[in-house]
């Protein structure tokens, strides 16, 4: 992890604490290709080879994810303050695309519709929109734009796709 994201993360987080204290920092950082779904045991390591499969001639790519955004789980037990991709996106696409016929050989739920890829920063638990959205958001905005190079900041190198499953996780190197 570079240290000008760390320092941006942690102006991000400390400014959103002062609207949500609760808001606490993300341990990993990622985005989802696919909805949490529940593999049983003994599917574990057929799904993983699929996905090796379905993912092995994909090239790695940059992506920027500079744009701030707010996002509850379905349920809305859980608050996101996030970065939304603003490119690479059609790669990320691509990649959905396969890791969604790899869901539904398994007869597993597929992605969202429109997803809305992006990097989760902080979190906490309950619905907390209304304090997020609006003034704050833009505030965390401002920050975002006004750190010194932002776009560098905030590009990053897709090498890999991981799949968790318990405490496991397998890697699929991108090309």
């Amino acid at each position: 992890m570079r240290e000008d994201f760390l320092d941006l993360l942690d102006m991000l987080l400390a400014h959103a604490q002062t609207y949500v204290p609760r808001l606490v920092q993300m341990e990993a950082f990622h985005v989802s290709l696919s909805q949490s779904v529940v593999l049983r045991h003994h599917w574990i390591v057929p799904f993983v080879q699929a996905l090796k499969d379905r993912l092995a001639s994909f090239q790695r790519f940059f992506f920027t994810a500079n744009r701030v955004k707010i996002y509850t789980n379905q349920e809305k037990t859980r608050t996101f303050v996030g970065l939304e991709v603003t490119s690479g996106h059609p790669q990320f696409l691509d990649l959905v695309l396969e890791v969604d016929r790899v869901m539904e050989e398994f007869d597993l739920t597929t992605f969202y519709q429109d997803p809305s890829f992006h990097v989760s920063l902080a979190w906490c638990v309950g619905d907390a929109r209304l304090q997020l959205e609006g003034r704050c958001l833009r505030e965390l905005q401002n920050i975002v734009d006004e750190f010194e190079d932002p776009e560098m900041v905030l590009r990053a190198h897709a090498e890999q796709v991981r799949c968790k499953s318990g405490n496991k996780f397998f890697s699929m190197p991108l090309k």
